[in-house]
């Protein structure tokens, strides 16, 4: 059952190839109160990276389909300014000075102690709690992180869980798509029984729900591939 009293929860991205060691990280993440989601190639870490909203991220840097030096550079290319620890085998100074001139936050080696990673998150991520903002804001709405209302001027309603993770997802990268892939593995997860169409079924309830508000916003759909949220031309 969904709790009103809703938990702020550290979101990070884990990218790490080795899956026995994703597991075990993931595993000691969650039970430290994280929120994590988990990739296994630079690809998929460059494409979670910019479509989602992390507290955080942990890149290995030697991963198949693209490297973490090559991952971090095109997420700093794009703004994105979410704080990465690495977190990889080379452990050369000429590599932790690549990584840092990178744009990389901290440079942690393996072997590791999983002590010494979660002090790192801990400092990374209150750095970073210093400016992310609690409202999210595009057009004349404004979602609230904390109560998961939306609102439009006076009016307002609010959210249930997996909606509020969908417009946060859509108001965190507003016109820019957002594949139904990327919604069902977010909120869904990797394995999950739902059927896709779950997807259309909650923007449909996302896009009553702006309507009612009058909002200046609308979620567009791009057929067989995804939806992005625009602002309604007049």
């Amino acid at each position: 059952m969904f709790n009103c009293e809703r938990m702020v929860t550290v979101r990070l991205l884990l990218a790490e190839d080795e899956k026995e060691l994703s597991k075990a990280l993931c595993a000691v993440l969650k039970h430290n109160n994280y929120s994590v989601d988990p990739v296994y190639n630079g690809q998929d870490a460059l494409d979670y990276g910019l479509c989602e909203n992390y507290d955080g991220i942990i890149l290995d840097i030697m991963m198949p389909k693209m490297d973490g030096l090559e991952v971090l550079r095109r997420l700093r290319e794009n703004g994105i300014s979410t704080p990465v620890i690495f977190l990889t085998a080379k452990s050369e100074i000429e590599d932790r000075i690549t990584g840092l001139d990178t744009g990389a936050d901290d440079y942690l080696t393996k072997p590791f102690n999983m002590g010494e990673l979660l002090a790192r998150l801990r400092a990374l991520t209150r750095r970073k709690s210093e400016y992310s903002p609690n409202l999210l804001t595009f057009g004349n709405i404004s979602l609230n992180r904390e109560t998961f209302e939306l609102t439009s001027g006076e009016a307002s309603v609010r959210l249930g869980n997996k909606e509020f993770q969908m417009m946060e997802m859509l108001l965190s990268n507003p016109a820019r798509l957002i594949s139904t892939e990327q919604f069902m593995e977010r909120i869904w997860g990797y394995e999950t029984e739902a059927e896709i169409n779950v997807v259309w079924v909650y923007i449909s309830y996302l896009r009553k729900k702006l309507s009612s508000l009058n909002a200046s916003v609308e979620i567009k759909a791009v057929r067989g591939v995804g939806y992005t949220l625009e602002e309604i031309k007049c």
